[in-house]
């Protein structure tokens, strides 16, 4: 696994608000990125606790410190296969705010490359079509050396409302199939 590089701790207000910080991940091959303020920590991926009639998304639960808490695959929060898990596989937990509150979620990816600073020069919009995801689920495309990193809007991608509405939907859809069967 490629090591994180170290965030400076001098940091003018100036650099603050010209550069943005993202941990940079990969999920299917592909390159992402969420802003370091929600980042919590990244932990090994393992004592995973499936828990039954969950959206497909939603791959368990795991214990951090006394703590349960949800983790999410995002490849297949995406529309993705999920990804063989590997030992580079991890699970980063991220704090989404919802309201008032937040509320910590663990998400599995593929591999976790490098916090980078990225000048807001080199961000662009979401684009209004022809991304592989959501259109919401995307804060920007950040440029860095030459090729595009999409910036992800955690918020949107763990939407608690939007996840535990997915639960209600499969879990009548599972009650309806054994009703027919």
């Amino acid at each position: 696994m490629n090591q994180i590089a170290p965030m400076s701790a001098k940091t003018t207000s100036t650099a603050t608000q010209e550069n943005q910080q993202y941990l940079t991940f990969l999920l299917n091959g592909e390159p992402f990125a969420i802003g370091i303020l929600c980042i919590k920590e990244i932990i090994e991926y393992n004592g995973l606790t499936e828990v039954p009639m969950m959206p497909e998304c939603i791959r368990g639960v795991i214990n951090l410190r006394g703590a349960v808490l949800p983790v999410l695959d995002l490849a297949v929060r995406f529309g993705k296969k999920p990804g063989a898990v590997s030992k580079k596989t991890c699970i980063v937990i991220v704090e989404v705010k919802t309201g008032d509150t937040s509320h910590d979620m663990g998400v599995v990816v593929d591999a976790v490359n490098a916090v980078l600073e990225i000048p807001r020069s080199e961000i662009e919009p979401a684009p209004a079509f022809g991304a592989k995801i959501r259109t919401d689920f995307i804060e920007g495309m950040g440029k860095v050396n030459g090729h595009f990193v999409i910036l992800l809007n955690v918020n949107e991608v763990l939407s608690l409302d939007e996840l535990s509405s997915l639960t209600r939907v499969t879990t009548q859809a599972e009650t309806l199939q054994n009703t027919t069967a």
